[in-house]
């Protein structure tokens, strides 16, 4: 019988599956808030895209209770280790909740060498950086949103400045979008199925309802 306060790596995962990977009936049940950096580097093109997310109490608490192997109500380094693993795995099938565009187009995103996971003031946080599989010059629109497809996790950017360019070009202007959920569906409605209402996952109906960034920069000659 396993010990309650010593769980399995089977159960460990399967805890965060729960939260990060299940179909959620468009109902979340999981809030974090979050912050989204684009690094870019001198040239211009994008460097990287840095997310830090933030969880509510109870899913942190949850955290605590199930990774604290050696019972002292703290993780200590290897048991974020273990959390950063099994978190870094559960999303990596969801293109870590980040939806990249340029001028409509997808960008790939390579998944990020490190998760990075750590326990402060009680609450859960995870960091960490991906960048585009190939150079991405700035040259048009580029948008940025982050959503879970499952509907499970809410991500929230709780403020317009936790979206942010650093080193932002002169000639560049940004915008903060927040869609308003009903108004994203009357618009997409002849792109809307049954199907695609009642199987949220591997599709795109989360992105419609995602905060987003847009970078936009005059066209390249």
């Amino acid at each position: 019988m396993l010990s309650p306060k010593r769980p399995s790596l089977f159960f460990s995962c399967l805890l965060i599956s729960m939260f990060f990977a299940t179909p959620a009936r468009l109902h979340p049940h999981v809030f974090a808030e979050a912050r989204l950096d684009v690094r870019l580097n001198p040239d211009g093109s994008v460097k990287g895209l840095r997310h830090l997310w933030r969880f509510d109490d109870v899913f942190s608490s949850t955290i605590l209770l199930e990774f604290d192997a050696n019972s002292d109500l703290q993780l200590d380094t290897s048991e974020l280790d273990t959390v950063a693993g099994v978190v870094k795995e559960s999303i990596a099938e969801y293109d870590f909740f980040q939806s990249v565009t340029s001028n409509g187009k997808t960008v790939a995103m390579a998944a990020p060498d490190t998760l990075i996971a750590d326990f402060q003031n009680n609450q859960f946080i995870i960091l960490f950086e991906s960048a585009p599989t190939k150079p991405l010059k700035l040259d048009g629109t580029l948008a940025i949103g982050v959503s879970d497809p499952t509907f499970y996790t809410a991500i929230e950017f709780i403020q317009d400045a936790h979206m942010q360019v650093e080193g932002q070009p002169e000639n560049c202007s940004t915008a903060i979008i927040r869609p308003d959920p009903d108004e994203a569906i009357a618009q997409n409605q002849k792109n809307l199925t049954d199907e695609f209402f009642s199987d949220p996952t591997g599709n795109d109906l989360s992105k419609l309802f995602a905060t987003r960034l847009e970078l936009t920069c005059p066209a390249s000659g």
